[in-house]
């Protein structure tokens, strides 16, 4: 989902001035678009930069990503991991698997990450490691879930992200204008602003990125 919520030539000035995607990032993003059903799923330039800023600002040991795709954000989330961190992502769609595997080859980061696929509700409860970043970028209906699921699995201090929670502006829609995917998304944010284990900020940078930071365990 990456409908611009701002005028599409201030995302193009935001772009030029941002570091440039590093030539394995741009090829991603080039093939994604050109073979892959809704490549609009991409992270893309602006986005990916702010995920690679963050994991450098973070320097976690483990990352959890709810959501493959084509690979795009696991490579840049990777940059910010210490020496010997490693990367989880989790995605519904195998047959992508041999495209990710080739970018994150190419990116000298396949030794990092672990890629599983399947229901993301099956598979986090069978990680037994903290994570110090999550990201979820995955079905927008379970998003609720996805966090009560890996919240312990967050050490305080640590971060979740959440990627689409404007959901191309319709959570500001009368409640019955929006479709089910918005509503899921403004339940989303809703929870999240009433949990005092954590404290939070909505982004209005893409589609909206809600980074929450856990600052208690009950």
């Amino acid at each position: 989902m990456s409908k611009l919520l701002i005028p599409a030539d201030l995302n193009d000035y935001a772009e030029k001035y941002t570091t440039p995607e590093t030539p394995v990032l741009a090829a991603l993003n080039r093939e994604t678009y050109e073979t892959v059903p809704q490549p609009k799923m991409l992270s893309g330039h602006l986005q990916g930069a702010f995920l690679q800023m963050i994991s450098k600002m973070i320097q976690p040991h483990r990352i959890l990503e709810l959501g493959t795709y084509t690979g795009y954000s696991a490579i840049c989330l990777a940059q910010g991991l210490t020496p010997d961190g490693h990367l989880h992502t989790i995605d519904i769609n195998e047959n992508l698997e041999p495209m990710t595997r080739k970018y994150f080859t190419e990116a000298w980061v396949d030794q990092k990450i672990t890629r599983h696929y399947g229901k993301a509700a099956d598979i986090i409860p069978t990680l037994e490691d903290s994570f110090d970043l999550v990201f979820i970028d995955a079905d927008k209906r379970n998003y609720s879930l996805y966090f009560d699921l890996v919240f312990d699995k967050v050490p305080i201090g640590g971060y979740i992200l959440a990627d689409n929670v404007l959901f191309e502006g319709e959570v500001t829609w009368p409640e019955e204008d929006r479709g089910n995917a918005a509503k899921a998304m403004h339940a989303y944010n809703e929870k999240l602003s009433k949990d005092p284990r954590i404290e939070q900020m909505l982004l209005p940078l893409r589609d909206g990125i809600m980074i929450a930071r856990k600052i208690a365990a009950v």
